[in-house]
């Protein structure tokens, strides 16, 4: 059966948000969420669509890729086929080889879910193991704990809280307010919240809904510290924590925790069954933070890497 490898269109990264959806399983290997799309939907919808490559068999969307960078493939494979071995063979040769328009010339790196085939096939053809990532899950069955912050919920008037706390917890990541704007636009945030904590006296945790965009932001709070992003998948599904940060001058006060838990409290309420994050297991305090947040080790990750020449 010939299998198809195409960059979609603007007009097909619907499709492309709901298959991911389909995909997200609490029984399943974490794997691409349509919240990594999301977020990268921050650059643009033509920008998000050229990051995108789709693998269909027979009409079928059976594996998607998204181009978080030149050098970098993360995948995102249908779950009863990702031992599928005609299917891994052509994802790692399209990975290989420059022509097919997935990744170019030079070093390169590919994200799989843990235990898919293709991984093997890599490593066939030589791409060495390479980063290593701490996937970690928490259950929300239950009620999240009250975090005992401030919480905002992000509308277009704390677009420049956000960012400039973005910015400072990522050490100058550009996380220009604008970036926020465009990603309130993209298909999965109406499966979104974006968040920010501040330093002001608690709430009981409930984030406040945003003023209208003719009004002043953030009356009687004092400055934003932390921030968070959360993608929920549909009801009943496992939602995504993509980012979380703390002001780079307000650490070591437990607000990673804090927003965790107001993130958590969120994808909840948009009915998430479990949230889901990823995240270097060098970032020990990272780890550390969402341990701290009832969240449990899934097995790690490690990704494949070409080296340049």
């Amino acid at each position: 059966m010939t299998i198809e490898t195409r960059t979609p269109g603007v007009d097909e990264l619907g499709e492309v948000v709901d298959v991911l959806r389909s995909w997200q399983d609490d029984a399943a290997p974490l794997q691409l969420h349509p919240g990594d799309v999301g977020w990268y939907w921050r650059f643009g919808a033509p920008a998000t669509a050229a990051a995108v490559r789709t693998w269909r068999r027979e009409g079928r969307v059976v594996a998607v890729g998204l181009l978080d960078g030149p050098d970098l493939l993360r995948l995102g494979i249908a779950p009863d086929l990702q031992r599928d071995d005609e299917l891994a063979r052509r994802l790692a040769d399209d990975a290989g080889r420059p022509e097919r328009g997935v990744l170019g010339e030079g070093g390169a790196s590919v994200e799989a879910p843990v235990g898919a085939l293709v991984d093997e096939h890599l490593s066939a053809a030589g791409w060495r193991v390479d980063e290593r990532w701490a996937l970690l899950r928490r259950d929300l069955a239950a009620p999240v704990e009250d975090p005992g912050v401030r919480v905002r919920e992000v509308g277009p008037p704390h677009a420049p809280a956000w960012a400039e706390t973005l910015r400072s917890a990522f050490g100058g990541t550009r996380a220009a307010p604008e970036r926020w704007h465009t990603l309130a636009t993209g298909l999965p945030y109406a499966d979104a919240r974006c968040l920010v904590v501040h330093d002001g006296p608690p709430d009981g945790g409930q984030p406040v809904r945003g003023p209208s965009d003719g009004e002043a932001a953030d009356v009687g709070l004092g400055p934003a510290v932390a921030v968070i992003g959360v993608w929920s998948a549909g009801p009943g599904r496992p939602g995504l924590i993509e980012p979380m940060g703390v002001h780079a001058d307000r650490r070591g006060r437990g607000l990673g925790r804090a927003v965790t838990l107001a993130g958590l409290a969120a994808l909840r309420e948009l009915g998430a069954s479990s949230a889901l994050v990823a995240t270097p297991a060098s970032n020990v305090g990272g780890v550390a933070t969402y341990v701290s947040a009832g969240f449990t080790h899934l097995p790690e990750r490690f990704d494949r890497r070409r080296e340049a020449g």
